[in-house]
């Protein structure tokens, strides 16, 4: 059954943990066998760790999860959290006699959204992204959940999304998940419209299409100029067999989702960062058609899983109103 989401990718399981209070949280892509992945960084003030791993030339070849979390760099705490659940599965990379789990993350800043944050010594991200990795499952919510909890863009709320494709002309497949946090626009303009329209499949992001024509404010650069306050982060995997190198290529051609979702995209103020998994299930009879076919895949699925968060998310929490726009639906209708 296609469910639409990353994990249409067999292997795959996903699990978020927030907290209302804080009005943030963490998402936790659990694998379940170690698999390839890379990353590729476009935004100019990113917040990861673990990623130096991914390059081709370092030692471990595969991950056990991937995080994304909410709360700048008190969110990379989540990972260790994360860590800790893998642990108690035996899961790891094997040093002697100890298993060492391979967890990447990367986070978003969401400080400024109207939560209290004031969590004392220590922020919560190591219980929640415990929690994420213990629920993780292939059904999961989209919307403001996880890492998507406390997410914004320039006009709307921000959220969790999520789509799949089958690749033509291959037997492969591809998903993507994003957490949407961006400086820029998911919509054109004020308009309702999504600038991922031409991918949309279905209804899955209102079925409005384009506007009739493009509105004056369309390209309007953003009013807020926060620094650090923007990120989407993503995830694209396949069940291609891939070497890190290519998984890599895979990442940079899936960022192009980005630049068709989110207007503009890649600035100072993001910190956006594609991780891309290649669970090798299934090898590539050309290795370079094929890789071809999976990144021009990857940037559709991604542009979607974009404009899938923000029409998927919530109505802001009372009290907000200072550090959080209205969602799609209160502004515009249910599509």
């Amino acid at each position: 059954m296609r469910r639409n989401r990353i994990t249409d990718i067999p292997g795959l399981r996903v699990g978020h943990a927030g907290d209302a209070r804080i009005v943030s949280g963490v998402t936790a892509i659990v694998l379940d066998r170690a698999c390839v992945a890379a990353v590729d960084v476009r935004g100019g003030g990113p917040g990861t760790r673990e990623t130096d791993l991914l390059d081709p030339e370092r030692t471990v070849e595969g991950i056990d999860a991937l995080v994304l979390s909410g709360g700048s760099a008190f969110g990379l705490d989540a990972a260790s959290g994360v860590v800790a659940w893998l642990a108690e599965q035996g899961r790891g990379f094997s040093v002697g006699g100890m298993r060492v789990p391979i967890v990447p993350a990367a986070i978003l800043f969401d400080l400024l959204n109207g939560g209290d944050k004031a969590w004392g010594r220590y922020p919560p991200y190591r219980d929640l992204g415990f929690a994420a990795a213990a629920a993780a499952d292939v059904a999961f919510d989209l919307g403001s959940v996880g890492a998507g909890l406390g997410a914004r863009t320039a006009n709307l709320r921000g959220g969790l999304g999520s789509a799949s494709a089958a690749v033509p002309g291959t037997a492969f497949q591809v998903g993507a998940l994003a957490a949407v946090n961006a400086f820029g626009r998911a919509t054109v303009g004020e308009a309702p419209h999504f600038w991922a329209a031409p991918f949309e499949r279905g209804a899955e992001f209102g079925g409005l299409g384009w506007p009739a024509a493009i509105p004056a404010d369309a390209l309007t650069f953003p009013v807020r100029t926060l620094p650090g306050a923007a990120t989407t982060l993503a995830v694209v995997a396949t069940d291609a067999a891939l070497t890190k190198a290519q998984t890599r290529r895979l990442a940079v051609a899936a960022q192009d989702g980005l630049a068709r979702a989110l207007q503009p995209v890649h600035t100072p103020l993001d910190g956006d960062v594609v991780f891309a998994l290649a669970t090798g299930q299934m090898p590539l009879a050309d290795p370079i058609a094929d890789l071809a076919r999976l990144g021009d895949m990857a940037a559709q699925v991604l542009a979607r899983a974009v404009a899938i968060g923000v029409f998927s998310a919530a109505t802001p929490p009372e009290g907000l109103s200072a550090g959080m726009p209205p969602a799609w639906r209160d502004r515009f209708g249910t599509g």
